[in-house]
């Protein structure tokens, strides 16, 4: 849509006069000339207040001047009288925000407009809104597959914004146009960037240049067939003009030759036998003279005799300034290390519940289960046998003769139900206690582990702690 002024950097002779009519770009692809009467100095990208097509201004941005108007005005078939509309001046800061509030309210416009239109059931689709700078005048564009009777809507419409309301229908290519969009290249669309105007496009076009007529993929954003699909028609058309039109299958020895498919910039068609895959490649010129010998009743020999040795494409390996390390080292290695720590947690786990359900075991014996708390044996506490050998209490004072208490929970159960002769029976016991203890000493208890002795040494001590300071009774 832009125009590049070849003739900026050149100066005009002293009795020049610049051309009077300056082109005036619009929102969208509208374009319209208009008179410079009062020769103000313009530049293109300006911002510039003209008259309104009913009255009052509107805002554009000066698009071309000078001698190259009126070159685009004789390519559009445009006559000097034509043009009335004046420019009044170069927009104010006023004109500018009248012209951006007026632009700010097309989008909410346009939205209650479809809602419009919706609720009156009309088959039409309106695409855009163009307000004018000063707010008198918003031209609503709209798509529709034929004539829509929209006078209903007019007047709701009239009702709802108050202000001068005009319909303009245009095609699905304009209406993308008008809106933009990226096209399947990746780049912005054609006809909302540099195209101005718009050529029929058929599917000969797709057909000349050996493509698909696949319609997803010829179709642009519009729904039409892409205007790009006529940019190398022409030099297909030229390197076409050496190529056969009508082939029709080749008389030969060894039978029909059928065509499969051909490559016009290289000038090469294949040809194929029947019952045999592989494609034989012949020249253009080659295939023009074996339909004429056909034509004359002859056949042409095996095509495999003159078939066209294809050079294979090379390769190039280009060095490349990093190390390739793809497929040295596996994408799983940080998971297969943390299921390997996860089946070690699980062993270690494993193993200490074995421990423990070990050691519970040899805690209770089986003949001990029903052995009730008050019939379990009294033996002496670990404590008080050690300070006893040593000569002396842990806190320093004097051993004292001591009478064994009954075992708490913590002690080992007797293998026998029959209940024992009660403490006061027994005769106290000063040195010969340990002996007595270690007589009462089951071999069970013998065979726990280290670990076990050290948890009922400290349970013992810490249940015996008030008691082992204490004179025994008598």
């Amino acid at each position: 849509m832009e125009v590049h002024d070849w003739l900026s950097n050149l100066d005009m002779p002293s009795n020049y006069k610049p051309f009077q009519v300056t082109e005036i770009k619009f929102k969208g692809s509208r374009k319209e000339f208009f008179l410079n009467n009062d020769n103000i100095y313009l530049e293109i990208g300006e911002l510039v207040a003209v008259e309104g097509p009913t009255g009052g201004f509107d805002v554009g941005h000066v698009s071309l001047t000078g001698e190259l108007v009126r070159i685009q005005m004789k390519r559009r078939k445009t006559a000097l009288d034509q043009v009335t509309k004046k420019i009044y001046r170069k927009a104010t800061e006023a004109d500018v925000e009248k012209w951006n509030a007026a632009k700010g309210m097309e989008w909410e416009t346009m939205h209650k407009a479809r809602k419009l239109a919706l609720d009156l059931r009309l088959q039409m689709k309106i695409s855009d809104v163009d307000y004018q700078a000063d707010k008198t005048k918003a031209t609503f564009f709209y798509t529709a597959d034929g004539r829509v009777d929209f006078r209903e809507l007019i007047k709701k419409m009239a009702e709802s914004f108050r202000i001068r309301i005009e319909m303009r229908q245009i095609g699905m290519r304009q209406e993308a146009g008008r809106l933009g969009g990226i096209g399947s290249c990746g780049r912005e669309l054609c006809c909302s960037t540099w195209l101005t105007n718009f050529k029929t496009v058929s599917t000969a076009a797709a057909r000349y240049q050996n493509l698909s007529l696949n319609t997803l993929k010829l179709a642009g954003q519009c729904g039409k067939l892409k205007c790009c699909l006529n940019y190398e028609l022409d030099t297909y058309l030229d390197a076409l003009k050496d190529i056969p039109d009508r082939i029709e299958n080749l008389d030969t020895e060894a039978g029909y030759a059928r065509h499969q498919k051909t490559d016009i910039f290289k000038k090469i068609m294949w040809f194929s036998y029947q019952g045999d895959e592989n494609w034989i490649p012949v020249k253009a010129a080659r295939v023009k003279e074996i339909m004429a010998m056909n034509k004359a009743g002859k056949k042409a020999p095996n095509l495999k005799e003159e078939a066209v040795q294809i050079a294979a494409p090379v390769v190039v390996e280009k060095p490349f300034d990093y190390e390739n390390v793809v497929g040295q080292d596996s994408l799983t290695r940080l998971d297969e290390r943390s299921r390997g720590k996860n089946n070690q947690n699980k062993n270690n786990n494993q193993k200490n519940s074995r421990n423990n359900n070990q050691n519970k075991r040899e805690r209770v014996p089986v003949g001990e289960k029903n052995a009730g708390p008050n019939n379990r044996t009294q033996q002496p506490q670990q404590g008080v046998q050690k300070a006893q050998q040593g000569g002396k209490q842990p806190n320093g004072t004097k051993p004292q003769q001591t009478v064994p208490k009954p075992q708490h929970v913590n002690g080992p159960k007797p293998q026998n139900n029959k209940p024992k002769q009660q403490p006061q029976a027994q005769k106290p016991v000063v040195k010969a206690e340990g002996n007595v203890a270690a007589e009462g000493v089951k071999p069970e208890q013998s065979k726990n582990k280290n670990r076990n002795n050290r948890r009922k040494n400290n349970n013992r001590r810490n249940n015996n702690n008030g008691s082992e300071n204490k004179p025994a009774a008598e």
